[in-house]
């Protein structure tokens, strides 16, 4: 595999991860990205033993884009900081079915899990273990009954994106889970993680990253122009 090397030093890692590739080992067994780059990394630089990664952040498997995990413990137990803070700014590409309306925009919604189903729900405030979620939007362009946003999120929920614009009423391109009504089967999930910005855990420089979506449909709607 030629997983794309965003960032890296003695601290931290930062990649690009493919799309249907989990992050973590799961029940399906598949080759998962924290075992791969553990592995590569080893071999890189000749490692003995096992080699220490932290996973700091999750992808859901059909998303990818920029995702970082840290190579020490004192970078880990820093930018977990960071993140429980919200001092880690993420922010995604994101295609919905329909032209969204309103042009920018903050979601505030309460989020409740199915843990035995692996699905998510818009629920009332008051639910036992609901969560509240916020993102922030802003529409780039709009073609073929299709809108690009830019999201950044401001909590870190489980399908956050894909559940907060499905319940605005713009379920994502080619999400199989939240947009089964309108996306055919084998479509790929128009959801990228495009930008990382966070303060350097150990130096203190501020660290940006961006990856960019393939070059296909429908992201190339925009790409071309």
């Amino acid at each position: 595999m030629n997983i794309p090397i965003l960032y890296e030093d003695n601290h931290l890692i930062v990649v690009e991860k493919p799309v249907n590739m989990p992050v973590q080992a799961d029940d399906s067994r598949d080759l998962d990205l924290l075992s791969y780059l553990k592995q590569d990394i080893k071999e890189r630089y000749d490692k003995p033993g096992n080699v220490y990664l932290a996973l700091i952040h999750r992808l859901d498997r059909p998303v990818g884009g920029a995702i970082v995990f840290a190579k020490t413990s004192k970078a880990a137990s820093r930018m977990a900081d960071l993140l429980r803070k919200h001092e880690i700014k993420r922010t995604y590409l994101a295609i919905t079915r329909g032209e969204v309306r309103q042009k920018e925009g903050r979601l505030i919604d309460y989020l409740w899990k199915d843990r035995q189903k692996n699905e998510v729900f818009v629920v009332k405030k008051n639910k036992n273990g609901a969560k509240k979620a916020i993102l922030d939007y802003k529409v780039s362009q709009t073609a073929s009954n299709l809108s690009l946003l830019k999201v950044q999120l401001q909590t870190g929920r489980s399908h956050q994106i894909r559940v907060q614009l499905q319940h605005l009423g713009y379920p994502l391109f080619g999400d199989q889970k939240y947009g089964v009504k309108v996306n055919k089967p084998g479509e790929q999930i128009a959801l990228w993680s495009h930008t990382l910005s966070f303060v350097h855990p150990v130096r203190k420089d501020l660290i940006n990253i961006t990856s960019k979506p393939p070059k296909e449909h429908p992201w190339n709607l925009w790409q071309k122009k």
